[in-house]
């Protein structure tokens, strides 16, 4: 089967992605379907997780948790679960970004949702030992959201004269990395082409790593560092 076309490539869909709460009646086409399914058996064998995609089921969201959060017409959303361990968050916000910026590439819009929504009303099949970390609402924007502010990139790193290129675009893609309440609370060291990130937050710190650094690699290109 023919893999769906792009309406753009993953640098602009860091760009253009923004957090949507509210999401219009338009069912996700099969094509669409097709493809962020094939794309989340990848992350599972990559990640070693039990990542899972729902359409056409509105319950998760029908819940007053959901209403608090300001969320409507949800009926499409990927839960994000896994075996329990200690890097799991991390994983989680590092894979579950790649399926979200997929989705901005084939047009659709998404949330990551820690917890405002049912979660007992999540159809997720959750294994022995293993954990559902959060959830990404999916679908077509009432609005394409709006950009959040920023944090000056001299106080997200540290900062050199003689920054390589391939690190400030890295720090530019970082920079774009949704993160809990828009806190942006990391931070990036450099040592030669040795790269160190490091959480300086609390609640959803390494779900919010692991979305950072998927960023990151994007815009630094991952041939040129290492992580630390």
């Amino acid at each position: 089967m023919t893999r769906m076309a792009k309406i753009m490539d993953v640098h602009e869909a860091v760009r253009s992605r923004h957090s949507v709460r509210q999401y219009l009646d338009r069912p996700i086409p099969e094509d669409i379907r097709t493809e962020l399914i094939a794309e989340t058996e990848r992350v599972n064998r990559e990640g070693a997780l039990n990542i899972q995609i729902f359409f056409d089921e509105p319950r998760a969201f029908d819940s007053i948790l959901a209403k608090y959060g300001r969320f409507s017409g949800v009926s499409d959303y990927i839960a994000l679960v896994g075996q329990k361990a200690e890097d799991l968050d991390e994983k989680i916000g590092y894979f579950g970004e790649r399926l979200v910026l997929l989705a901005q590439m084939l047009g659709l819009n998404t949330c990551w949702v820690a917890e405002t929504y049912g979660k007992k009303r999540c159809r997720a099949k959750i294994g022995q030992n293993e954990k559902l970390v959060s959830v990404i609402a999916l679908g077509y924007g009432a609005t394409p959201g709006i950009p959040h502010k920023s944090k000056p990139m001299k106080i997200l790193c540290n900062v050199e004269n003689d920054m390589p290129e391939w690190f400030v675009k890295g720090m530019e893609a970082a920079i774009l990395a949704p993160t809990a309440m828009n806190l942006q609370r990391f931070f990036m060291e450099r040592m030669e082409n040795i790269v160190i990130a490091k959480s300086t937050g609390i609640r959803y710190a390494q779900i919010n790593l692991g979305i950072v650094k998927y960023h990151f690699e994007i815009g630094a290109g991952k041939e040129n560092f290492s992580w630390g």
